[in-house]
């Protein structure tokens, strides 16, 4: 199989943006994300998918972090954390809960990592939601084929 023939293909697959952040020695730190989703409502648990050359690794299977639902307008954020910083950003950091989260989100979850698994280049980690909220006026931030986007509107349930 072509990694790269597979990578495109997926793409065709809209993703929700995420940033999953944590705090290590007093320092807050994130990484962008789309491989996230619901696991179990009893026990509640989401799981996340992190590439196994992640410095971030070790520390995100023994320690909490938040998984941050980026609205469409946080587009900046999401590119922060995804390595292309964004001249003159200021971070808008929660700090209630098990660890750091991002204000003004979709949605967000404070986890704990419960069980991690093989997943190839990746590990799984599968991790309890302790705290969540959510802001039922934002609308999500999408990726789509290498792009950003939006929502479409729809009034069709």
């Amino acid at each position: 199989m072509d990694p790269i023939e597979l990578r495109n293909t997926l793409g065709h697959f809209a993703t929700g943006v995420n940033v999953l952040t944590y705090e290590s020695q007093g320092t807050n730190y994130g990484m962008t994300i789309n491989s996230f989703t619901s696991v179990s409502l009893d026990p509640a648990l989401v799981l996340v998918s992190i590439d196994r050359s992640s410095k971030a690794l070790p520390y995100l299977m023994e320690n909490f972090f938040a998984i941050n639902v980026m609205s469409e307008d946080q587009l900046d954020v999401a590119l922060q954390f995804a390595g292309k910083p964004q001249e003159d950003l200021v971070i808008d950091w929660v700090f209630h809960g098990l660890a750091p989260r991002i204000g003004q989100t979709a949605a967000y979850f404070q986890c704990r990592p419960w069980e991690t698994y093989d997943g190839g280049d990746h590990v799984l980690i599968v991790a309890q939601v302790d705290e969540l909220g959510q802001n039922d006026d934002a609308q999500p931030l999408l990726f789509h084929r290498g792009k950003w986007g939006a929502l479409a509107a729809s009034d069709r349930k």
